[in-house]
């Protein structure tokens, strides 16, 4: 079985409750793992917002985009795996969830648990990375004058409070059949990088870290915010907190465009580059079952695009 890649994809996937989603160029499919171990594989069509809009496929601005698009297409994912994982479990719905079905309808419901999700989704790092670490460094201010430590400071607890988190939520059970889901994941996406067919049998084998992982992508938007706040002062820490917040599409943007390039090549300074965020996939990517990697086949089958144009 080679090792050596023969082709670096553009295809990228999320784990999700009891199953996987795949998004390729131009399809985005999820396969989700019934009780009964068959897999329901739903596909719906995914453009990027640069090819609907070109100024959304501009350095820097593009990185946004699409991070955008992914949170809001991932957060519809990951809310329709919990219905169906609730589904194929034939869970007797609560008192509260037949209330809210007897108010809404079906649409409205599911429109408004992706804009809760959504909004929780944003608001809670936002107060974990940017907060939450501006308020407890203003604590030392007065026995540290010195900016430029200080910002260093607020960044170092950053790494902890997001090193803490993983490492929390890797104990959780539940989420570690998440994380196994994300295993499978990449495990599908380096054998076919490989040119393998994808069965469990050549799937099995590969590399649970991914270069290219959301995890190593988030790591790296929170090591270049430690360089960059280091040099940026305010007295007053919301100015502070607003400030940062301005820079974080700037920091997502330039992280984004980092990427693609280290994505492309393979010497010792990539490797250097990826190696942080592949350490710290050992939180967030577990060993996956054989079940687990016939939902990533199943979802990457879907997705693959006849014309090669998933090529990184």
């Amino acid at each position: 079985m080679s090792d050596k890649l023969i082709r670096k994809t553009s295809i990228g996937g999320q784990a999700l409750i009891e199953g996987i989603m795949m998004r390729g160029p131009e399809k985005m499919a999820c396969a989700y793992l019934k009780s009964d171990k068959s897999i329901e594989v739903e596909v719906k069509d995914s453009v990027l917002p640069g090819k609907k809009y070109k100024i959304l496929g501009l350095p820097l601005i593009r990185g946004v985009a699409n991070m955008l698009y992914s949170l809001a297409s991932g957060m519809k994912c990951l809310t329709d795996s919990a219905t169906k994982a609730e589904d194929f479990v034939e869970e007797e719905p609560g008192k509260f969830e037949k209330w809210l079905e007897s108010k809404l309808k079906p649409e409205t419901l599911e429109k408004g648990m992706i804009g809760i999700s959504m909004v929780f989704g944003i608001l809670l790092p936002i107060f974990m990375y940017i907060f939450l670490p501006s308020f407890l460094t203003s604590f030392l201010r007065p026995f540290i004058p010195h900016h430029i430590l200080l910002n260093l400071i607020e960044g170092a607890i950053k790494m902890v409070i997001f090193i803490l988190f993983l490492w929390s939520t890797s104990h959780m059970k539940e989420m570690q059949r998440v994380y196994a889901f994300h295993g499978a994941e990449h495990k599908t996406i380096y054998a076919y990088e490989k040119g393998l067919p994808l069965t469990v049998e050549n799937v099995r084998p590969q590399s649970r870290f991914h270069p290219r992982c959301g995890t190593s992508f988030l790591f790296v938007v929170l090591f270049i915010g430690i360089l960059v706040y280091s040099f940026l002062t305010w007295d007053n820490i919301w100015m502070r907190i607003g400030l940062r917040l301005v820079c974080l599409p700037i920091l997502v943007g330039v992280t984004y465009e980092i990427n693609r390039l280290v994505g492309r090549t393979d010497n010792w300074l990539s490797r250097i580059v990826r190696a942080p965020g592949l350490l710290v996939q050992h939180l967030t990517v577990f060993e996956p079952d054989d079940d687990m990697i016939r939902a990533a086949i199943a979802a990457m089958n879907e997705v693959i695009p006849p014309d090669d144009s998933d090529k990184w």
